[in-house]
């Protein structure tokens, strides 16, 4: 045993050697700053359209989004009894990694000119996201493999995500600002593929590396905490414009405050334990964040939004409860951190509702916000039935990225 700890040791100081100056060697070789980053004039053969957002006004985004990867995720994985914050370390490597492959990836697709890739601070906040769907594939198979085959899953997660993204975003012209499909829905069924390839019939190994223990619960609070505080910030991240980010921060507070009432009315009635989790909290609004996702610069409207984070609030508790069981015992599939629930279903859910509500979408609802929103449908190139059946294409098309890239994975 110590001479396999030694050389794991080594491998994975290897690995992040090499990975890192890989790295290095590609941004030196195509990484620059973009216009927005500078105040000189902006050269024609550039996307100047940056410019039409305020900098001030996205930085505080990518400082929202980034301490959510870092801290929201990070303390959410702090449960299992055998790594405590030994998890937390490793979510903080796979997104030091991860943030720097998902700039490249993603450079090469959205801003590659004249053989350079130009960043700045939305590049940035798009790779948070990117990190986010990793974050949330790795906790599908936590404590079951280790931090070199993390970073082989965030070698290719990356890479994976981004090519889906693309194809939803740019290809098919879908809406999804929060990734109810491409961070949550992704990075769920991704991490479920991976986790049923790396089934092992011996399951009471794999339930000792998975025990929780008595880990105090702490870490959660923080983790929720930073999740209420944060998450309607990363929700809006992306929108396009300062019209439609009231929205989606608002549409999140509300669904924030239905979903955690929902876990209070189901919890009692499932557990018979006379405390509530804090855990169960995180959850509700976790699923909520999914759920939202695709919907929240849209118009959900005040109750609606209450509506989708009430029942967003009842999957994780219902889940844990009966589909958990099946998961593992039917599917042969380890769910250590409960993705499916948390994300997968919610995801599905919110691509549901986003497809609603682009099919009731109109001109005199949105006003000039139909532009930023659904830009396809206010030049007239599409009508809103032919947006909705994009936004449902979207979902098998993620699908199909998901389990076929978690099986390459895996």
């Amino acid at each position: 045993m110590p001479e396999n700890s030694s050389s794991s040791r080594l491998q994975l100081s290897g690995l992040c050697f090499l990975l890192q100056i890989l790295t290095i060697i590609l941004f030196s070789a195509f990484v620059r700053y973009g216009p927005e980053s500078s105040s000189g004039p902006c050269s024609p053969q550039l996307n100047c359209s940056w410019r039409n957002q305020d900098l001030d006004s996205r930085q505080p985004r990518f400082r929202d989004v980034h301490l959510q990867a870092l801290l929201g995720f990070g303390l959410l994985v702090a449960f299992l009894s055998r790594y405590g914050l030994g998890s937390v370390a490793i979510s903080i490597l796979l997104v030091a990694f991860a943030i720097q492959w998902a700039v490249l990836i993603q450079g090469f697709l959205y801003s590659f000119w004249n053989g350079k890739i130009y960043v700045g601070a939305q590049s940035m906040v798009n790779a948070d996201f990117c990190t986010a769907a990793v974050l949330i594939s790795t906790g599908a198979v936590l404590g079951r493999v280790n931090p070199i085959q993390m970073l082989l899953l965030t070698l290719l997660g990356v890479t994976l995500f981004t090519l889906n993204e693309y194809i939803l975003l740019r290809v098919m012209g879908v809406s999804d600002s929060g990734g109810s499909l491409t961070v949550h829905t992704f990075g769920a069924y991704f991490g479920l593929t991976v986790s049923r390839i790396l089934h092992q019939l011996h399951v009471h190994k794999t339930k000792k590396q998975e025990d929780t223990g008595h880990q105090p619960d702490f870490f959660t609070v923080f983790g929720t905490i930073y999740l209420w505080i944060f998450w309607p910030s990363f929700t809006s991240a992306t929108t396009v414009d300062a019209k439609t980010e009231p929205w989606a921060l608002l549409n999140t507070y509300f669904s924030l405050a239905a979903s955690t009432m929902a876990t209070f009315v189901l919890l009692p009635v499932l557990h018979e334990e006379s405390s509530l989790w804090m855990v169960q909290i995180q959850d509700a609004a976790l699923a909520n964040a999914a759920m939202m996702g695709m919907a929240g610069e849209m118009m959900v409207t005040p109750f609606g939004a209450l509506i989708a984070g009430f029942l967003a609030g009842l999957i994780p508790p219902l889940g844990f409860r009966f589909l958990m069981p099946i998961l593992h015992s039917r599917l042969k599939t380890q769910d250590t951190c409960g993705v499916h629930n948390v994300h997968g279903l919610p995801g599905i859910l919110g691509g549901f509702l986003g497809t609603l509500l682009t099919a009731l979408a109109t001109a005199d609802a949105y006003g000039d916000r139909l532009e930023l929103v659904f830009p396809l449908v206010a030049q007239g190139s599409r009508t809103a039935s032919d947006q909705a059946f994009y936004q449902l294409c979207a979902l098998p098309t993620t699908l199909l990225f998901a389990t076929l890239g978690g099986c390459l994975t895996g």
